[in-house]
């Protein structure tokens, strides 16, 4: 492959399931060290205001992949092998982001985490990826058996596999093979690398746990668990850099790292400074940590400009040479990555979740304009009214209704918009 001649950029796009905000160096981390994607920070956009559409996995995910929101393609919840407690479909219809790029003349892959579907048709290979080699489930019981509740959700394509080593190794070391055998191809690639870490069940390598022990004397076992995950994810990612650096591909290859929500409190995350955590419509649970290296950038630039994690879809889709996108979809191409200045009007902003469990499958929704945020932290809470500026942490409602009223009514059209779309 030649790397000068090829005008589309390859796209790396890593995704970590549920890294807290506060869990990188780069985002301010004291007890953990983040080398490697701290790296992508000195040469790359950082975004400050990143956020998941969910506070949750697969809708997350299913925007990413559609450039809308969730509960508008059928994922208002979290997929799962459970018939009595399985809260999303992704819509048969809707052009996912690689099939986009198939048509564009992209090869596509998908290693690690799907959670989008556990039969045909819903899975990888049936929307939009050449190849697909992962785990099909929600989490892994073991990061070694790689099972959940006693099935092998483990694939390279429709097969079953059951490979030998730790999960988050296993992904790395799939995804450096693809990269060699994408040297043999002319044709740019779109890489969906999505690692299950660092999601329970926290279970680093005791190599690395027992690294951490002897660093971070005084901290708890919880947190000492979290900390040697994260790190050995780090580790990782820096193979992979390590590789593009050495064969050149990074002159031509764009690498996206984010989270699919924020960091699970209950697990020993960080996502300071904000309240809350995954599960949560604080801060701390949908705003994530979101570096950008594009080919060849020489600057690190800070963005404080919102963005969600579907406004993905046209951004990459623009670089990768799409001149027409769908006008419906409500995302927004992240214009300063494609070097321009961001002179966009602030926009609504909706997070959904529904669910089962204690909230028996109801759904609970916040809004913001990128400073007011009307939040409802599950079903069952009233809407409360925060100023994101001055209240980052979410301590203090406000007594506005006129502000309360105009986000009340923008969230009533888009519940009632999205009613119509079946996630059954």
């Amino acid at each position: 492959m030649n790397l000068y001649s090829q005008e589309k950029p390859n796209i790396i796009f890593i995704l970590a399931d549920d890294l807290g905000y506060g869990d990188l160096s780069c985002y301010g981390a004291k007890d953990l060290k983040t080398p490697q994607i701290d790296k992508l920070t000195q040469h790359g956009v950082k975004f400050t205001r990143a956020y998941a559409n969910s506070t949750v996995c697969s809708p997350s995910r299913a925007s990413i992949l559609t450039g809308n929101y969730p509960d508008m393609v059928g994922v208002p919840g979290v997929i799962r092998d459970m018939p009595d407690n399985t809260w999303g479909n992704l819509k048969d219809d809707v052009i996912t982001l690689p099939e986009a790029l198939q048509k564009l003349n992209y090869n596509t892959a998908l290693i690690g985490k799907w959670h989008l579907g556990y039969k045909s048709p819903d899975l990888p290979n049936n929307r939009g990826f050449d190849y697909f080699k992962g785990f099909v489930g929600d989490m892994m019981d073991d990061y070694y058996t790689h099972k959940r509740a006693g099935v092998n959700w483990m694939r390279e394509n429709a097969r079953e596999i059951n490979p030998n080593g730790h999960a988050t190794d296993l992904f790395t070391n799939w995804t450096l093979d693809y990269l060699q055998k994408q040297k043999k191809s002319d044709k740019p690639f779109f890489l969906f690398l999505t690692y299950n870490a660092p999601h329970d069940p926290v279970q680093p390598p005791m190599e690395w746990l027992n690294s951490i022990q002897k660093r971070e004397k005084n901290t708890p076992l919880k947190r000492q668990k979290m900390i040697a995950f994260v790190e050995h994810l780090d580790f990782n990612i820096g193979r992979i850099l390590e590789h593009l650096k050495r064969t050149q591909l990074d002159k031509n290859t764009i690498v996206v790292f984010t989270s699919d929500n924020g960091g699970a409190l209950n697990y020993g995350a960080n996502n300071q400074p904000f309240s809350g955590g995954k599960g949560d419509m604080l801060e701390g649970g949908i705003r994530i940590p979101c570096i950008v290296k594009l080919p060849n950038q020489s600057i690190s630039r800070v963005i404080d400009t919102p963005l969600l994690l579907m406004d993905f879809y046209p951004t990459l889709l623009k670089f990768a040479g799409e001149g027409e996108i769908n006008s419906e979809l409500p995302s927004r191409s992240i214009v300063p990555l494609h070097g321009l200045t961001n002179s966009e009007d602030s926009r609504n902003m909706v997070w959904v979740r529904r669910e089962g469990h204690k909230f028996g499958g109801r759904a609970y929704y916040t809004i913001s304009d990128g400073r007011y945020k009307l939040l409802q932290n599950n079903p069952f809470s009233e809407y409360k009214l925060f100023d994101l500026v001055h209240d980052p942490k979410e301590t203090i409602p406000l007594d506005n209704p006129q502000i309360k009223q105009k986000l009340k009514k923008a969230l009533a059209k888009h519940i009632q918009t999205a009613g119509s779309i079946s996630w059954q």
